[in-house]
C-alpha cells in the first residue's frame, strides 16, 4: 500500500501543534537564575589574612595562571631578649581566569587555607585582560564562599578544637583563682 502524499507534512505539523502547547522545561537563563549545587565551583576567593605566602599554589598549578610578590619585613622580638625575625608579607596575589583551568590543585595544596571556591560563575569580562584579578577582586570573592558543612555530631571533636578549649578553661580557672585572692 503506497503511503498518502502529503501524510509525512501532517505528521509532522502534529509533532509541532503538540509541542507548542505544552509548558517550556527549558529555563531561560539570564532571566531565570540556576538552582546550585552547595558547593559549586565558581571562581576561586582569597582570605588574606590566611596568606603567608609560601607559594605552593603558584608553584603546584599546573596553568601557571597564579602571579605572587612579596617582600621580606623584619618583626620586632615577642618576648624581650628574644631575636628579631623575618617574615613575608603579601604585596601582590593575582589568579588570571583567562587561563585557569578550574582544577582546584592550588585550594587542595594551600596549607593555610587561603583559598576557597565561591559558587559565584557570572564574571564574564568585555576584555580579557580584565580576567585576571587582583588580590582585591579575589577578597570580595570570599563574601559568596557558603560556610563550611557543620561537622557529623556522632563524631569526635577535632584536636584543635579541643585543645583551644582545655587552654580557655585553664585561663578561666586562673583569672577566677585570680579573682578570689583579691
Amino acid at each position: 500500500m503506497a503511503p498518502i502524499p502529503g501524510s509525512g507534512l501532517a505528521k509532522g505539523l502534529a509533532v509541532t501543534l503538540r509541542t507548542m502547547t505544552r509548558k517550556p522545561v527549558t529555563a531561560q537563563y539570564p532571566d531565570t537564575q540556576p538552582d546550585l549545587p552547595p558547593r559549586t565551583r565558581g571562581v576561586i576567593g582569597l582570605f588574606e589574612e590566611n596568606c603567608t605566602v609560601c607559594m605552593l599554589c603558584a608553584r603546584e598549578c599546573p596553568d601557571w595562571c597564579i602571579y605572587i610578590d612579596s617582600h621580606k619585613e623584619t618583626v620586632p622580638p615577642a618576648a624581650p631578649g628574644g631575636r628579631e625575625r623575618s617574615r613575608n608579607v603579601l604585596d601582590r596575589f593575582a589568579i588570571d581566569f583567562s587561563l585557569c583551568m578550574y582544577c582546584g590543585i592550588c585550594i587542595e595544596v594551600c596549607p593555610f587555607d587561603a583559598l576557597f571556591w565561591s559558587p559565584e560563575f557570572e564574571y564574564a569580562e568585555t576584555d580579557i585582560r580584565d580576567l585576571t584579578h587582583e588580590r582585591d577582586k579575589l577578597r570580595e570573592w570570599m563574601w559568596t564562599v557558603p560556610a563550611p558543612p557543620a561537622l557529623d555530631p556522632g563524631a569526635e571533636e577535632p584536636k584543635e578544637v579541643a585543645a583551644a578549649r582545655k587552654t580557655a578553661d585553664r585561663l578561666a580557672a586562673a583569672q577566677a583563682e585570680q579573682q578570689e585572692e583579691s
